[in-house]
């Protein structure tokens, strides 16, 4: 049977959300090998359909083309739809902490109120939008205090530019700072079966705080799909391509884990993947799971997840498969 889709507050902001958020780095294409922008739209679009509302994008994927084609797919659904954006990559500036190159551009961490407050004028105008309703923080920039990021944050939510405020990609000292800097609403970490670090690290200080977590590559970039079998090979800039995660030994031991999972899934007429999404959610402290998705059929997939309830027999039954086969798993 399934439920409506289950939705939460981010933080204190008082801005409900789908559960489930699509996440749209691979619409990007950057390190995905590409991108289709019609098959990406109707992915966004199929999304808000099945009822998720908590899209997240961000300036960094491609470039600004992935808030581009999310600006697109929005036209006429703004108002079903809570958009989270960050901030902090930056390519106009090369101040802050140099982070990467991309297609031969200096790419650095940087959060500075003079960067934030021009970077939110750019996802503003390629979102085609005049606000955002969660504005994040991508990278922490270790050359500029928390306090005068927070004060530029608060300053664009005070001019109704944004409505609430996300930290991402945060150390616990950063989570901490943050927290007593102002009202910080949510973090956003990488969080799945395969890696559960933040269970003893952040999520404490989350919910001693009130902060929401948003859970990324809660499918451990496929991974976790049960559709990555050990045959599976990686081309051209697919970033599993040389990942350890992704040897087959530990595909091995994720298949083994999936055999728990198939009668699960089964008896809930669920796919694997959406029983990994469900019992994500179910975690301690883990309030959304952002999925990506590049096309109208896993889109449906994902969303479907959250109207997915898993039983405790069910949670017991998958988090002691997960210990067995994959606390020995090779990061």
């Amino acid at each position: 049977m399934l439920h409506d889709m289950l939705t939460r507050k981010i933080g204190q902001s008082g801005i409900d959300a789908s559960a489930v958020g699509l996440g749209t780095w691979a619409i990007g294409g950057w390190m995905w090998g590409g991108t289709d922008e019609t098959r990406s739209i109707e992915a966004i679009q199929a999304s808000i359909d099945e009822g998720i509302s908590l899209i997240d994008t961000a300036p960094a994927y491609g470039q600004g083309l992935a808030e581009e084609i999310v600006g697109k797919a929005l036209k006429g659904r703004r108002d079903k739809v809570v958009l989270a954006t960050k901030c902090g990559l930056v390519w106009h500036t090369r101040k802050g902490n140099h982070f990467f190159d991309y297609d031969g551009k200096p790419v650095h961490r940087y959060l500075g109120k003079d960067a934030i407050v021009y970077e939110v004028e750019e996802s503003l105008k390629r979102l085609g939008t005049d606000y955002i309703d969660h504005y994040i923080t991508h990278w922490q920039d270790p050359t500029t205090p928390i306090d005068e990021t927070m004060a530029a944050l608060e300053q664009l939510k005070s001019q109704g530019k944004i409505r609430s405020i996300g930290a991402s990609n945060t150390s616990v000292e950063d989570l901490k700072a943050y927290v007593a800097a102002g009202q910080l609403d949510a973090i956003q970490e990488e969080y799945s079966m395969v890696k559960r670090d933040i269970e003893a690290s952040h999520v404490p200080v989350c919910l001693e705080a009130g902060v929401s977590m948003l859970s990324y590559s809660s499918l451990a970039l496929g991974l976790l799909t049960g559709k990555i079998g050990p045959d599976r090979t990686f081309s051209g800039d697919d970033q599993r391509k040389d990942n350890p995660r992704f040897s087959i030994e530990n595909r091995q031991k994720v298949a083994r884990l999936m055999e728990t999972i198939a009668p699960i899934a089964e008896a809930h007429e669920a796919s694997k993947a959406q029983v990994v999404i469900a019992w994500t959610l179910q975690q301690p402290g883990i309030t959304f799971s952002l999925c990506g998705a590049r096309d109208a059929g896993q889109a449906v997939e994902n969303a479907r997840a959250g109207r997915l309830r898993l039983s405790q027999s069910d949670l017991d039954a998958i988090s002691t498969a997960a210990q067995t086969h994959l606390s020995q798993l090779a990061a």
